[in-house]
C-alpha cells in the first residue's frame, strides 16, 4: 500500500449517486467546497440499474399493448416487439454504463470527485481506499454526508446463495432475454420486472408470500394481479419459497405448499438493505449495516457534523424523494457553515417534511399505479377521521377516448376535520401524469371547496378530479384554519 495523501474540503459526501450529487450541488451553490467519494459509477443505482433502465425496458411493450387495444391503431400493428431494439434503447438511457457525462457535470458544477471506497475514520474524517490500494485521508471542515444508498436484500432461503440469483441489477442490465424467469417477491420491483419480461415473451412465474403491493390501497394490487395474469404471468400468491437450487439447465424452486417451479433464471425482489456495513459507522457510535436515523434536516442525532440522505435513511426509498432530502441537506449544511438563517420549521427550506405526508410514487406496471400521501388504512391508523371516495376512471369520458375499454380506479382519502385531501391513488393506463396535481393538492392542503374551482379540461382523464369531488359532495362551509 502506498503512503496516504491528504485533502480538506468543507463537505465530504460518501456516495456519488443522484442523492450525493444533489447534496454536493446545493452545498457548492451555498458557497462551500464539496467532494464526492464514489466506488462505482457516478450517477448511482437509478441511472444504471434501477429507474432509468427499468422504465426503458417497460415502455415499448406498454406502448405496443396500448396500440393493439385501440381501434384504428390495432389494424396497423403487424409485427412483434423488437426486443433487441428495446435493449438498445435501454443501453442509450444508461449511457452504456459509462459515467463520463456525469463526471463532466461534476466538473462543470465545481464538485470534486475521488474514486474509491470511503470509510468514516473519526469526527469529520474519511479515509478513501483506491482500487490500487493507495489511501487518501480526507478532513471535512464542516460536515460529512452519507448517501451510499441500498442494495437488494437476499432472504434466508435454502440454496439461494449458491443458486446465483438475479437481483434488480442483473434484471435491468440483461444482454439476452431468458426463456423463463421465476420472481420471488410481490412488491414494486417484482411486479415491474414481471411486466417487462412478460412483454418480451418470457414465461414468468411470480411467487409472493402474501398479495401484491401490500403497502398500497388493496385495489391496486388486485388490478395489477389481474393484468399480469392477462399478460400470461403465473401468480403464486400467499406462497412461501422454501428452497432454490441451480442445476445445469436452470433453477428449481420448491414452495412450502409442495409446488415445484423450474425456470432458466430466478430474481429475488424481497426488499432492500442499507449500504452501511463497511463505511466506518462504528467509529462514531453507530451500528454497521443499519439504516441511519436522521432528523428532518437530515442530520444524525448527537452528531452535528454528520448527515445522511436517500435510501440509507429508510425514510422513503425513492430517487426523487432522496433528491428532495439531498437538496435540504445540502442547503442546511451551507446555511449552518456560513451562519445563515436555518429554516427548519415544517415545510421550511431546510427540512424534508414531505417524507411524512406527501411521498409520490409511480409503479410502472400495466396498468400504472400512481399514489401520494396516506392510504385509507394508514390515515385511519394515524388517528384521522376520514372519508374514502372511490370512482371508476373508465367512467370519465376522456378515459374512454384515451384507451379503449379503459379499466382503472381512483381513490381520494379526505381528512373530515379539515376538509383536505390526505391521500390519492390512481390505477389505470398512463395515470402517472395525474400524480403531480394530487401531490400539489396534498402538500398545499388545498381545501375541497377551493378544488371545485380547479376546472379539469374536457375531455381528459383529469376529469376524474371533478367526479371524485361530485361523489364526495360540496362541503357547505369550509372549516376555519
Amino acid at each position: 500500500m502506498s503512503a496516504a495523501s491528504t485533502a480538506e474540503y468543507d463537505l465530504i459526501i460518501l456516495g456519488g449517486g443522484a442523492v450525493g450529487e444533489n447534496i454536493a450541488d446545493r452545498a457548492v451553490q451555498g458557497g462551500l467546497t464539496a467532494l464526492i467519494v464514489e466506488n462505482e459509477l457516478v450517477g448511482g443505482e437509478c441511472s444504471y440499474w434501477a429507474c432509468m433502465p427499468s422504465k426503458a425496458l417497460l415502455r415499448s411493450a406498454q406502448a405496443l399493448r396500448a396500440a393493439r387495444q385501440l381501434p384504428g391503431a390495432a389494424e396497423a400493428i403487424t409485427g412483434q416487439l423488437n426486443v433487441e431494439a428495446v435493449l438498445a434503447r435501454r443501453d442509450y438511457y444508461t449511457s452504456n454504463w459509462s459515467d463520463a457525462g456525469q463526471v463532466q457535470w461534476l466538473n462543470s458544477a465545481g464538485i470534486g470527485l475521488i474514486r474509491g471506497h470511503g470509510r468514516i475514520t473519526g469526527t469529520k474524517k474519511v479515509t478513501v481506499t483506491a482500487a490500487d490500494g493507495s489511501t487518501t485521508e480526507l478532513t471535512a471542515r464542516h460536515a460529512v454526508a452519507v448517501a451510499t444508498g441500498s442494495a437488494a436484500f437476499l432472504p434466508d432461503i435454502e440454496g439461494l446463495d449458491a443458486a446465483r440469483p438475479w437481483t434488480s441489477r442483473e434484471a435491468t442490465s440483461i444482454k439476452t432475454v431468458p426463456a423463463s424467469l421465476a420472481i420471488i417477491g410481490g412488491g414494486v420491483v417484482a411486479t415491474e420486472i414481471a411486466t417487462a419480461f412478460a412483454g418480451f415473451g418470457t414465461t414468468v412465474t411470480l411467487i409472493a408470500r402474501s398479495g401484491l403491493l401490500s403497502g398500497m390501497e388493496p385495489f391496486a394490487g388486485e388490478l395489477v394481479a389481474a393484468a399480469l395474469r392477462e399478460q400470461g404471468v403465473t401468480l403464486l400468491l400467499d406462497t412461501k419459497t422454501s428452497s432454490v437450487h441451480r442445476g445445469s439447465t436452470g433453477v428449481t424452486i420448491e414452495t412450502s405448499d409442495g409446488q415445484t417451479i423450474t425456470a432458466q433464471e430466478v430474481l429475488i425482489a424481497t426488499g432492500r438493505t442499507p449500504n452501511t456495513r463497511d463505511i466506518g459507522l462504528d467509529t462514531v457510535g453507530l451500528k454497521p449495516g443499519d439504516w441511519i436515523e436522521t432528523d428532518d434536516t437530515l442530520q444524525v442525532p448527537g452528531l452535528d457534523w454528520l448527515y445522511a440522505a436517500g435510501d440509507v435513511t429508510n425514510r422513503a426509498l425513492l430517487t426523487h424523494q432522496g433528491k428532495y432530502q439531498a437538496r435540504a441537506a445540502g442547503d442546511v449544511t451551507a446555511a449552518r457553515a456560513t451562519g445563515a438563517d436555518v429554516m427548519d420549521a415544517p415545510w421550511g427550506r431546510h427540512v424534508a417534511t414531505a417524507d411524512h405526508a406527501a411521498v409520490p410514487q409511480v409503479t410502472f406496471t400495466d396498468p400504472e399505479i400512481a399514489s401520494v400521501g396516506l392510504t385509507a388504512q394508514a390515515a385511519a391508523r394515524a388517528g384521522y377521521d376520514i372519508r374514502v371516495v372511490d370512482y371508476e376512471i373508465g367512467h370519465v369520458a376522456g378515459a374512454g377516448l384515451h384507451a379503449e375499454g379503459y379499466k382503472g380506479t381512483a381513490r381520494m382519502v379526505v381528512d373530515e376535520a379539515r376538509k383536505v385531501i390526505l391521500g390519492m391513488t390512481f390505477v389505470g393506463p398512463d395515470v402517472s401524469e395525474l400524480l403531480h396535481a394530487a401531490t400539489i393538492a396534498i402538500v398545499s392542503e388545498v381545501p375541497l371547496n377551493r378544488l371545485w374551482h380547479a376546472v379539469p379540461a374536457y375531455p381528459t382523464v383529469s376529469e376524474i378530479w371533478l367526479r371524485l369531488l361530485e361523489t364526495y359532495g360540496r362541503p357547505a362551509q369550509q372549516p376555519s384554519a
